[in-house]
């Protein structure tokens, strides 16, 4: 049995040692596997046609010398296969095979020479030959030793004449006719069944390979989100703390015990809203504002917080449409896109309380549709210092920036037109998907 490259199955005996990582390789494997588990009937049948054969010899009044003859023929093609041919037979090994050949076909010839009944062991032996020899053209070439070697057998029966060997070889002809195509069609099935095993095991290594790509992909996704949506909500939330402590702190050193309490005040409710957001995060909902909220009234709170812990004036400009959009249970809203547009804003009011300086900041939603630019629009510029010459985006920028893009929207950072610093979001409206 051949692989479908034309390699026997460890000829030699080295098999066994096949590193098994390659596909051709396994899929060697798993049709020795199925090999194995068929060589016992290959031993039963050869067993089967030698006892039958045996018993059929004196029912056919073989006796005497030619039936022990015969006997002790059939008797060495048992114990070489039990030596040689059965070992061959799962290992593959062709020496022994062709050590078991020969006495096979020398012992079908002397069992045929003293009885005609004893041609029942062709049956066996042809299938033999195709079953032990590899490649095929070396079952070939024993398949037509093996008729010729009993073609003589027949005509040394009742003793050798010409005519008896001319009446003889018709009949092996077609019996070696008969072995060959049968040998050839077994052969060609099972170069099929080993690249069918090929090519099915190719196809699960590419689904474990694509299964653990999406995985991979996925925990990477996954891990992504996690980080902007922490840098956007706990970390921003923790540098309020840390700010509005300083003040306080600052506050009661100037004996203003008031103002203290109310920087405490702020702190306690910035910490509570972290302590609702890491519970929405950990449970995968939607940004505490905006739950059971519009995207307006989310946009309003966080305008009002930014004030009262920077003390920088922020003006929210929400259109009309932007407005009737943003009901909560409206037909046209999108949840998604509201997270969006509200992260956006978390990380842009971050940016001016960190870098800008500015004195006023202008927030500005608006909805557009039945043009070619219709979508959502959020821009919030400042009239703070603006951006640097070597401006480099940070990772709240660039987390911002992802996550437009996985909207399908576009992110645009730049100059404000009186000075300070611009931040535009574009989203479509609707699932960009």
């Amino acid at each position: 049995m051949t692989t479908a490259d034309g390699r026997g199955r460890g000829g030699g005996g080295g098999g066994e040692d096949e590193d098994p990582g390659h596909p051709d390789d396994v899929a060697w494997h798993a049709t020795v596997d199925q090999w194995d588990r068929q060589v016992p009937w290959w031993d039963a049948g050869l067993v089967a046609i030698v006892l039958l054969t045996a018993v059929a010899l004196p029912l056919g009044d073989v006796r005497g010398r030619e039936l022990w003859i015969a006997y002790g023929a059939m008797a060495a093609i048992l114990l070489a296969y039990a030596v040689w041919g059965a070992r061959a037979a799962r290992t593959r090994d062709q020496r022994r095979a062709l050590v078991y050949v020969v006495v096979l076909i020398v012992g079908t010839s002397v069992a045929v020479a003293q009885a005609g009944s004893a041609t029942f062991l062709l049956f066996a032996a042809f299938a033999q030959l195709w079953m032990l020899l590899e490649p095929p053209r070396h079952a070939v070439v024993a398949s037509c030793a093996l008729a010729v070697a009993t073609s003589f057998a027949v005509a040394a029966q009742g003793g050798f004449d010409v005519p008896t060997l001319l009446e003889a070889i018709p009949e092996m002809g077609v019996a070696l006719a008969f072995s060959v195509l049968l040998g050839l069609w077994f052969a060609s099935t099972m170069r099929l069944s080993e690249e069918r095993a090929r090519l099915l095991h190719e196809l699960r290594a590419t689904q474990t390979r694509l299964a653990e790509s999406h995985h991979a992909a996925g925990v990477t996704a996954e891990r992504e989100r996690i980080a902007r949506e922490i840098h956007d909500t706990l970390a921003q939330g923790f540098t309020s703390v840390v700010t509005q402590s300083q003040a306080a702190e600052a506050a009661l050193g100037r004996g203003e015990p008031g103002q203290a309490r109310e920087r405490l005040h702020l702190i306690e409710q910035t910490a509570r809203d972290n302590l609702a957001e890491a519970r929405a995060l950990v449970a995968a909902f939607a940004p505490v504002g905006l739950q059971g909220s519009t995207l307006a009234e989310a946009l309003r709170r966080l305008a009002d917080r930014f004030t009262a812990e920077t003390g920088t004036s922020v003006l929210l400009d929400v259109t009309d449409a932007a407005l009737a959009r943003t009901r909560a249970g409206g037909a046209a809203r999108d949840a998604a896109a509201d997270v969006v547009v509200l992260r956006a804003a978390q990380e842009a009011l971050a940016n001016v309380r960190r870098h800008a300086g500015a004195h006023a900041v202008t927030i500005r939603l608006d909805v557009r549709g039945d043009t070619a630019d219709a979508g959502i629009r959020l821009e919030v510029t400042d009239d703070g210092r603006g951006l640097p010459p070597d401006h480099a985006e940070g990772i709240g920028l660039a987390g911002m920036r992802e996550r437009v893009r996985a909207a399908g929207g576009t992110l645009d950072v730049g100059p404000a037109g009186g000075g300070g610093t611009r931040v535009a979001v574009r989203l479509p409206d609707g699932d960009p998907s």
